[in-house]
Protein backbone atom coordinates (compact mmCIF):
# COMPACT_ATOMS: atom_id res chain seq x y z
CA UNK A 1 0.00 0.00 0.00
CA UNK A 2 0.98 3.48 -0.30
CA UNK A 3 -0.71 7.20 0.37
CA UNK A 4 -1.38 9.29 -2.04
CA UNK A 5 -1.61 13.28 -1.96
CA UNK A 6 -4.78 13.38 -0.45
CA UNK A 7 -3.99 11.00 2.25
CA UNK A 8 -5.83 8.22 1.16
CA UNK A 9 -4.62 4.73 0.29
CA UNK A 10 -3.30 3.37 -2.88
CA UNK A 11 -4.06 -0.38 -3.39
CA UNK A 12 -1.66 -1.40 -6.52
CA UNK A 13 -3.58 -3.91 -9.10
CA UNK A 14 -7.09 -4.10 -7.85
CA UNK A 15 -10.14 -2.80 -8.48
CA UNK A 16 -12.62 -0.15 -6.31
CA UNK A 17 -14.60 -1.55 -3.64
CA UNK A 18 -17.11 0.85 -4.77
CA UNK A 19 -17.15 3.53 -7.67
CA UNK A 20 -19.78 6.07 -8.33
CA UNK A 21 -19.21 7.97 -11.85
CA UNK A 22 -21.27 10.91 -12.62
CA UNK A 23 -24.27 9.93 -10.09
CA UNK A 24 -26.95 12.02 -9.97
CA UNK A 25 -30.04 12.11 -8.07
CA UNK A 26 -33.53 14.27 -8.00
CA UNK A 27 -36.79 14.10 -6.19
CA UNK A 28 -40.05 14.90 -8.01
CA UNK A 29 -41.97 16.99 -5.97
CA UNK A 30 -44.90 18.32 -7.05
CA UNK A 31 -44.25 19.09 -10.68
CA UNK A 32 -40.86 19.62 -10.04
CA UNK A 33 -37.60 17.39 -10.06
CA UNK A 34 -35.66 18.84 -6.87
CA UNK A 35 -31.62 17.99 -7.43
CA UNK A 36 -29.76 16.93 -4.65
CA UNK A 37 -26.74 14.55 -6.07
CA UNK A 38 -24.87 16.52 -8.99
CA UNK A 39 -22.48 15.01 -11.05
CA UNK A 40 -20.55 13.02 -7.63
CA UNK A 41 -17.75 10.72 -8.47
CA UNK A 42 -15.91 8.81 -6.17
CA UNK A 43 -13.86 5.87 -6.54
CA UNK A 44 -13.31 3.90 -2.71
CA UNK A 45 -10.38 1.24 -2.82
CA UNK A 46 -9.63 -1.66 -0.63
CA UNK A 47 -8.22 -0.88 2.57
CA UNK A 48 -9.14 2.73 2.92
CA UNK A 49 -10.94 4.80 5.49
CA UNK A 50 -12.64 7.16 4.25
CA UNK A 51 -15.02 10.25 5.83
CA UNK A 52 -17.82 11.74 4.36
CA UNK A 53 -18.75 15.07 5.58
CA UNK A 54 -20.87 18.51 4.53
CA UNK A 55 -23.59 20.36 6.47
CA UNK A 56 -27.08 19.79 6.43
CA UNK A 57 -28.86 19.26 3.29
CA UNK A 58 -25.47 18.91 1.64
CA UNK A 59 -27.08 15.43 0.10
CA UNK A 60 -24.65 13.24 3.00
CA UNK A 61 -27.64 10.93 3.34
CA UNK A 62 -28.43 10.29 -0.58
CA UNK A 63 -24.70 9.95 -1.04
CA UNK A 64 -24.82 7.22 1.74
CA UNK A 65 -27.90 5.49 -0.07
CA UNK A 66 -25.83 5.24 -3.08
CA UNK A 67 -22.92 4.34 -1.96
CA UNK A 68 -25.10 1.78 0.11
CA UNK A 69 -27.18 0.63 -2.99
CA UNK A 70 -30.27 1.06 -0.66
CA UNK A 71 -31.54 3.67 -3.69
CA UNK A 72 -30.47 3.59 -7.82
CA UNK A 73 -29.35 7.22 -9.05
CA UNK A 74 -31.23 9.07 -11.76
CA UNK A 75 -28.05 8.69 -14.17
CA UNK A 76 -24.91 7.74 -13.78
CA UNK A 77 -23.59 4.49 -12.24
CA UNK A 78 -22.89 2.66 -8.93
CA UNK A 79 -20.23 -0.46 -9.66
CA UNK A 80 -20.24 -2.45 -6.41
CA UNK A 81 -17.45 -4.86 -6.63
CA UNK A 82 -17.16 -4.18 -10.00
CA UNK A 83 -20.91 -4.40 -10.63
CA UNK A 84 -23.12 -1.94 -12.22
CA UNK A 85 -26.23 -2.11 -9.86
CA UNK A 86 -28.44 -0.03 -11.88
CA UNK A 87 -28.34 -3.19 -14.24
CA UNK A 88 -29.51 -5.80 -11.35
CA UNK A 89 -33.07 -7.07 -10.51
CA UNK A 90 -33.66 -5.89 -7.07
CA UNK A 91 -33.67 -9.94 -5.31
CA UNK A 92 -29.70 -9.70 -7.27
CA UNK A 93 -29.28 -5.92 -6.00
CA UNK A 94 -30.16 -7.06 -2.25
CA UNK A 95 -28.53 -9.77 -2.10
CA UNK A 96 -24.92 -8.57 -3.34
CA UNK A 97 -25.63 -5.42 -1.13
CA UNK A 98 -26.22 -8.02 1.96
CA UNK A 99 -23.09 -10.25 0.86
CA UNK A 100 -21.30 -7.29 0.57
CA UNK A 101 -22.09 -4.12 2.77
CA UNK A 102 -22.11 -3.84 6.57
CA UNK A 103 -24.41 -1.35 7.75
CA UNK A 104 -23.87 0.66 10.92
CA UNK A 105 -26.26 2.79 11.81
CA UNK A 106 -26.96 6.11 14.47
CA UNK A 107 -29.53 4.58 15.97
CA UNK A 108 -27.93 0.70 15.88
CA UNK A 109 -31.05 -0.48 14.44
CA UNK A 110 -31.35 -3.76 16.72
CA UNK A 111 -34.08 -5.90 16.94
CA UNK A 112 -35.94 -5.39 20.50
CA UNK A 113 -36.45 -9.08 21.06
CA UNK A 114 -33.59 -10.80 19.64
CA UNK A 115 -30.79 -11.35 21.91
CA UNK A 116 -26.77 -10.04 20.94
CA UNK A 117 -26.09 -13.35 19.77
CA UNK A 118 -29.36 -13.23 17.62
CA UNK A 119 -28.96 -9.68 16.27
CA UNK A 120 -25.39 -10.57 15.49
CA UNK A 121 -26.59 -13.39 13.31
CA UNK A 122 -29.56 -11.69 11.47
CA UNK A 123 -28.12 -10.64 8.64
CA UNK A 124 -27.57 -14.18 7.64
CA UNK A 125 -30.85 -15.62 7.28
CA UNK A 126 -31.83 -13.88 4.14
CA UNK A 127 -28.16 -13.65 3.23
CA UNK A 128 -25.20 -15.98 4.11
CA UNK A 129 -21.75 -17.15 2.49
CA UNK A 130 -21.58 -20.85 1.70
CA UNK A 131 -19.41 -22.85 4.40
CA UNK A 132 -20.04 -20.16 7.03
CA UNK A 133 -20.83 -21.49 10.67
CA UNK A 134 -22.91 -18.34 11.45
CA UNK A 135 -23.59 -19.04 14.78
CA UNK A 136 -19.41 -19.77 15.38
CA UNK A 137 -18.61 -16.58 13.75
CA UNK A 138 -21.74 -14.59 15.45
CA UNK A 139 -19.41 -15.38 19.24
CA UNK A 140 -16.17 -14.78 17.53
CA UNK A 141 -17.68 -11.23 16.96
CA UNK A 142 -19.21 -11.10 20.31
CA UNK A 143 -15.77 -11.47 21.91
CA UNK A 144 -14.03 -9.45 19.67
CA UNK A 145 -16.40 -6.42 20.44
CA UNK A 146 -15.80 -7.40 23.93
CA UNK A 147 -19.61 -8.26 24.72
CA UNK A 148 -18.94 -12.24 25.63
CA UNK A 149 -20.78 -11.84 29.28
CA UNK A 150 -23.84 -10.27 27.18
CA UNK A 151 -24.25 -12.41 24.49
CA UNK A 152 -28.50 -13.39 25.87
CA UNK A 153 -28.44 -9.75 26.80
CA UNK A 154 -31.45 -7.91 24.85
CA UNK A 155 -31.23 -4.31 23.32
CA UNK A 156 -32.67 -2.87 26.24
CA UNK A 157 -30.73 -4.77 28.60
CA UNK A 158 -27.71 -2.87 27.26
CA UNK A 159 -26.11 0.73 27.49
CA UNK A 160 -25.74 2.93 23.87
CA UNK A 161 -22.29 2.25 23.63
CA UNK A 162 -22.77 -1.58 24.02
CA UNK A 163 -25.75 -1.41 21.09
CA UNK A 164 -23.13 -0.35 18.68
CA UNK A 165 -20.59 -2.76 19.78
CA UNK A 166 -23.46 -5.35 18.68
CA UNK A 167 -24.29 -3.11 15.07
CA UNK A 168 -20.60 -3.40 14.54
CA UNK A 169 -20.49 -7.35 15.20
CA UNK A 170 -23.55 -7.68 12.94
CA UNK A 171 -22.08 -5.55 10.19
CA UNK A 172 -18.98 -7.95 9.99
CA UNK A 173 -21.19 -11.63 10.22
CA UNK A 174 -21.12 -12.07 6.51
CA UNK A 175 -17.30 -10.67 6.20
CA UNK A 176 -18.37 -7.91 3.84
CA UNK A 177 -15.74 -6.06 1.34
CA UNK A 178 -17.38 -2.42 2.95
CA UNK A 179 -18.51 -1.27 5.94
CA UNK A 180 -20.97 1.71 5.66
CA UNK A 181 -20.50 3.67 8.80
CA UNK A 182 -23.66 6.42 9.27
CA UNK A 183 -23.08 8.64 12.15
CA UNK A 184 -22.59 6.40 14.14
CA UNK A 185 -21.14 8.02 17.28
CA UNK A 186 -24.39 10.66 16.59
CA UNK A 187 -26.12 9.03 19.90
CA UNK A 188 -23.28 8.32 22.03
CA UNK A 189 -21.47 10.89 24.59
CA UNK A 190 -17.60 11.48 23.66
CA UNK A 191 -16.19 9.00 26.00
CA UNK A 192 -18.49 5.98 24.84
CA UNK A 193 -18.03 7.33 20.80
CA UNK A 194 -14.39 8.04 20.81
CA UNK A 195 -14.65 3.89 22.14
CA UNK A 196 -16.79 2.93 19.39
CA UNK A 197 -13.83 4.89 16.99
CA UNK A 198 -11.23 2.93 18.18
CA UNK A 199 -13.08 -0.22 17.04
CA UNK A 200 -13.49 1.36 13.53
CA UNK A 201 -9.65 2.33 13.58
CA UNK A 202 -8.71 -1.55 14.82
CA UNK A 203 -10.42 -2.69 11.85
CA UNK A 204 -9.01 -0.37 9.42
CA UNK A 205 -5.93 -1.49 10.79
CA UNK A 206 -6.66 -5.07 10.06
CA UNK A 207 -7.23 -4.49 6.29
CA UNK A 208 -11.39 -3.24 6.58
CA UNK A 209 -12.73 -0.92 3.95
CA UNK A 210 -15.06 1.74 6.01
CA UNK A 211 -17.15 4.68 4.53
CA UNK A 212 -18.02 7.03 7.15
CA UNK A 213 -20.76 9.51 6.89
CA UNK A 214 -20.50 12.49 9.94
CA UNK A 215 -20.72 15.61 10.71
CA UNK A 216 -17.80 16.03 12.94
CA UNK A 217 -14.34 17.37 12.22
CA UNK A 218 -13.04 14.88 14.96
CA UNK A 219 -14.32 11.63 13.88
CA UNK A 220 -13.17 12.23 10.56
CA UNK A 221 -9.64 12.83 11.65
CA UNK A 222 -9.72 8.86 12.25
CA UNK A 223 -10.03 8.50 8.11
CA UNK A 224 -7.67 8.60 5.92
CA UNK A 225 -9.00 10.36 3.52
CA UNK A 226 -12.24 13.39 4.00
CA UNK A 227 -14.26 14.08 1.15
CA UNK A 228 -16.38 17.34 1.42
CA UNK A 229 -19.77 17.60 -0.01
CA UNK A 230 -21.64 20.45 -0.68
CA UNK A 231 -25.03 21.57 -2.55
CA UNK A 232 -24.92 18.10 -4.37
CA UNK A 233 -21.39 17.94 -5.42
CA UNK A 234 -18.31 16.67 -4.14
CA UNK A 235 -15.48 19.76 -3.38
CA UNK A 236 -12.35 19.72 -4.49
Amino acid sequence: MSEDNNGGIKVLNKAPVIELVSICKSYHVGDMDVPILKSVDLRVMPGEFVAIMGPSGSGKSTLMNMIGCLDRPSCGQVLLMGRDVNTLPDPELAKLRGLEIGFVFQNFNLVPRLTTLQNIELPTYANKKPGVDSRKKAKELVEMVGLKDRMNYKPSEMSGGQQQRVAIARALINDPSLILADEPTGNLDSVTGDDIMRIFSDLHKKGRTIVMITHDPDLAQYADRIVHLKDGIIEK
